[in-house]
Parts: structure tokens; C-alpha cells; sequence
């Protein structure tokens, strides 16, 4: 049975109503699909938890005080606007004030108001006198910007974040399934007059072929290395190649069975135009099927 594909796995993540044209049923008879699906589930649903904005800490008025410097504003702009703020409600939840009061805070708010203005657009322009900006310097001396809504709340962000997120995770499941199987191993032990020794092991790609990758001491072949499977009668073997170093990868025929060919042989063949086995191995083991 085929597997889903990363990017089918990630919109069925992302979207509840995504038409999936059988993927969902798919999901509920694979295993393995469905652990890759839960992984990114768990990634969309981490980013679409809204922080708690009530536990951020409100910055005391050396913030102000700070920017205010940093700025050069004007002494109609020196007071904390939070502090303002707070001054406000405080007086609404007082009662009603005398019109002459109300006009005059209004007048000194609108006077506030056009300082602030000022102050930007001096700081706007001693920034364009002054050359390029570094994002740094920027984000240290830049004019304060009122933000009505935090970045998590924007429409569409916590939607771009789990994308993001899912595709990483999509990335690393992805890589983890193009990633050789093991199937079998087998230690190579030498045999008669040789002293070379090594490991054998079969592994799966994800496209379903098979290799043998074999890695030795050293070649202590006269002539040249075979690699081949043998039977465990010794009555039935199968040529994968030539070594002509002390480690090599060779292809498994599709329809080889391993249960029927399980021993590893490395063979010291001589240069003689015989395709036959020599009779000579150099190391012999057998795969642990």
C-alpha cells in the first residue's frame, strides 16, 4: 500500500475541510502515515496557542523616559503616555468633570498630540541626514509606532507560523523516510589463509530496492573480489559484483530472497575469463535474517 506524500500529510494538518479524496481513510488503515500526520497535528496545534497577553509586564516610565532622550522630543511629549493613560481612567472612574476642566485636558492632549508629531517627524528627518539606518539602530532609536493589536492576534499569523511549522516537521518525516532501511547484518569472518575481517548489511530505500553494503579490513585478494549470496547448501549462489576496494554497495535483485541466499561470501577470483565461483573465500557470515 502506497504511502501519502510530505505534502498531502501537511494540508491535511493545516486544514480540517481539506478534500482529501480518501486520504483520511487512508490515514485510519496505515500506521505509519498516522504517526507522521499526528507529528505534524502537534506542530500546527503548538503554534496556534494564543499567548496569555494579560502576563506581559507593562514598562515602567524610564521606558519613556528613555525613547523620549534617544528621540530629542519636545517637553510636551516628556510625560509617559501609560502613565497618562492610567491618569485618565482614573479620572473617569471618579465621576463627572467640570466642562472647563474636560476642555482644558482636551487642549493639552491635542498639544501633546502635535509635540509627538513634531518630535517624529524631527527624528525622521536628523535619521534621513544622518544616512542608512542598520535594522538594530533602528529598532533602538526608531519613532514609537501604536500598535492596536499584538502580532500573534494579526489575522493569518498564527496561520503562516503552523505552515511553517508544518513544513518543517514535514521536512525532517520526510528525510526520515528517504532514509535507508536496515534489514538484515551479518559479520564476515576470514577463511583458510586470510586474515581480513568485516560487516555486511542489507538495507531498504524508500522506493523499495535493496542493497548489500559491505565494508572489510582490507582486500587481500591475489586477483580481484566477488561478492556473492550463497545458499545455505553452498548448492545455489548469486554474483553481485566486483570489489575493487575493501568496501562496495551492491544492488539485490528484485525478486532474490534473502531466506534462501543468506550467507555473504567475498571470493579471491583469478583473472581467467571463468565466471565461476574460484572456490576461494577470502570472508564468509551469515545475514541475520
Amino acid at each position: 500500500m502506497p504511502h501519502l506524500d510530505p505534502e498531502e500529510l501537511s494540508l491535511l494538518a493545516l486544514y480540517d475541510d481539506w478534500d482529501d479524496g480518501g486520504s483520511r481513510e487512508h490515514l485510519r488503515a496505515c500506521p505509519e502515515c498516522a504517526a507522521d500526520f499526528a507529528a505534524l497535528r502537534r506542530a500546527v496545534d503548538a503554534v496556534k496557542t494564543t499567548p496569555d497577553a494579560g502576563s506581559l509586564e507593562r514598562p515602567g516610565p524610564q521606558v519613556w523616559a528613555g525613547i523620549h532622550r534617544e528621540l530629542g522630543l519636545s517637553a510636551a511629549v516628556q510625560e509617559d503616555p501609560l502613565a497618562r493613560a492610567e491618569a485618565g481612567a482614573g479620572q473617569a472612574a471618579a465621576g463627572p468633570q467640570a466642562a472647563g476642566e474636560r476642555q482644558a485636558g482636551a487642549e493639552a492632549q491635542a498639544a501633546a498630540e502635535r509635540g509627538a508629531a513634531e518630535g517624529r517627524r524631527e527624528a525622521a528627518s536628523g535619521q534621513a541626514a544622518a544616512g542608512p539606518v542598520s535594522l538594530q539602530d533602528r529598532a533602538g532609536t526608531g519613532p514609537a509606532r501604536r500598535r492596536t493589536t499584538a502580532w500573534w492576534q494579526r489575522p493569518g499569523t498564527w496561520m503562516a507560523a503552523a505552515a511553517a511549522a508544518v513544513l518543517v516537521t514535514a521536512g525532517a518525516v520526510w528525510s526520515l523516510n528517504q532514509a535507508p532501511r536496515p534489514l538484515a547484518e551479518a559479520d564476515l569472518t576470514p577463511l583458510a589463509q586470510f586474515s581480513a575481517a568485516g560487516s555486511a548489511k542489507v538495507v531498504e530505500a524508500a522506493d523499495g530496492s535493496r542493497a548489500l553494503e559491505i565494508q572489510l579490513s582490507k582486500d587481500e585478494a591475489k586477483g580481484y573480489q566477488e561478492v556473492w549470496l550463497i545458499a545455505p547448501d553452498l548448492s545455489r549462489l548469486v554474483s553481485l559484483g566486483v570489489m575493487n576496494s575493501d568496501s562496495g554497495t551492491f544492488q539485490l535483485p528484485a525478486g532474490l530472497q534473502l531466506s534462501e541466499y543468506p550467507i555473504v561470501d567475498v571470493s579471491d577470483e583469478p583473472v581467467d575469463g571463468n565466471p565461476a565461483h574460484s572456490s576461494v573465500s577470502i570472508v564468509r557470515g551469515t545475514l541475520n535474517t
